[in-house]
């Protein structure tokens, strides 16, 4: 018997999230691994009316991919996978990674040609399409996080199973007033930034597009962005830790760049290209039932008490112009003598929010 947590999970992902309608073409992209909630999503697809078109993935697929394919076939713009982007209203991706260090040893430069190459289809779906997407708790995942399965899998569902248009309200109180807000200020360990949000719309992140989510995020003006900040947390990107990361920016710049693990792999990213030297997004974490780190960037960005900054580009509802094939989230703890502060007014302090 299927897990009930499981069924209510779909039934957010599908009806509350994707809202799929009748008529709809719907892409459902999973991890063999993740087959239960899949079949799950599948069906109230089907109940709805609309077209499921499942994609499935297996362990050390993306591991072969770079290990074997060439630079042609790298920089080989992928046809049908556009013509079905174009074709479909909506997309549940479901992630269940069986080895959360698979891509450790695959040459960054290979995955930036090929993100580069499918930048276009990726716009388009964010830009066009309905989607959401959720990380299945997974025997890997729960060891990175320091927790057995079952440990996990709770901490997981209890983060997902909340009343998503009451937390919808609370959030929208913290966009008010950074949608007024001129200037931030954000202090910590080893920490003072400051930027511009003028002009710029605070996003709510309530399920829509994540899940568990608990964010409310937005663009920096791009050439505004001044000082420095050490990440409290380990940046992962595509498997790869980088731990102590420590970034100085001057007029919107990141100028300065040092790590205590992978500080290499991190200047790499950094010259991905001219826009993955400026900030994306600047967010803040409030789903507080995601309470402790667990080296996944969908939950660790929701962190109750934490702000985070995306390296690369910019999610344009927001109004933010910056472009690049990198999106890098790196996390800021701020539950001890953290403060972000705007307009001169300290809107959250040690983790708790004064608003």
């Amino acid at each position: 018997m299927v897990d009930s947590r499981i069924v209510r999970t779909a039934d957010i992902l599908v009806n509350y999230s994707a809202k799929v309608k009748k008529g709809e073409r719907v892409v459902i992209s999973f991890d063999s691994v993740a087959e239960p909630l899949a079949m799950e999503c599948y069906r109230l697809v089907l109940k709805n009316e609309a077209f499921p078109i499942m994609r499935a993935s297996f362990p050390e697929q993306s591991y072969n991919f770079y290990t074997l394919a060439t630079d042609g076939m790298l920089e080989n713009f992928p046809e049908i996978a556009w013509y079905e982007a174009r074709n479909t209203q909506a997309e549940i991706i479901i992630r269940a990674t069986s080895n959360t260090r698979e891509m450790s040893s695959v040459d960054p430069a290979k995955m930036a040609k090929w993100r580069r190459t499918i930048h276009k289809i990726h716009e388009y779906t964010i830009n066009h399409h309905k989607w959401i997407l959720f990380y299945y708790p997974t025997a890997a995942q729960a060891q990175e996080a320091d927790m057995s399965l079952s440990e996990f899998e709770d901490f997981v569902y209890r983060a997902t199973l909340i009343d998503w248009k009451k937390f919808s309200k609370s959030m929208h109180r913290l966009k008010a007033v950074l949608d007024k807000g001129r200037k931030v200020q954000i202090l910590g360990e080893n920490t003072d930034l400051r930027f511009s949000i003028e002009g710029r719309t605070a996003i709510v992140a309530d399920g829509s597009h994540n899940m568990p989510d608990g964010e409310v995020f937005m663009a920096p003006v791009e050439t505004t962005v001044n000082g420095h900040i050490e990440y409290s947390y380990p940046a992962i990107y595509s498997g790869r830790e980088v731990n102590g990361v420590s970034l100085e920016f001057k007029n919107g710049k990141c100028v300065k760049a040092t790590a205590t693990k992978n500080e290499d792999f991190l200047r790499k990213l950094i010259n991905t290209d001219k826009g993955s030297k400026y900030l994306g997004e600047f967010g803040i974490g409030t789903n507080y039932n995601i309470n402790r780190f667990t080296k996944s960037i969908l939950f660790d960005e929701k962190l109750g008490g934490t702000v985070h900054f995306a390296l690369g580009s910019a999610y344009k509802e927001g109004g933010g112009t910056n472009k690049s094939a990198l999106h890098w989230d790196m996390i800021k703890d701020l539950k001890k003598d953290g403060q972000i502060i705007v307009d001169g007014k300290v809107i959250q302090k040690n983790g708790k929010f004064l608003i």
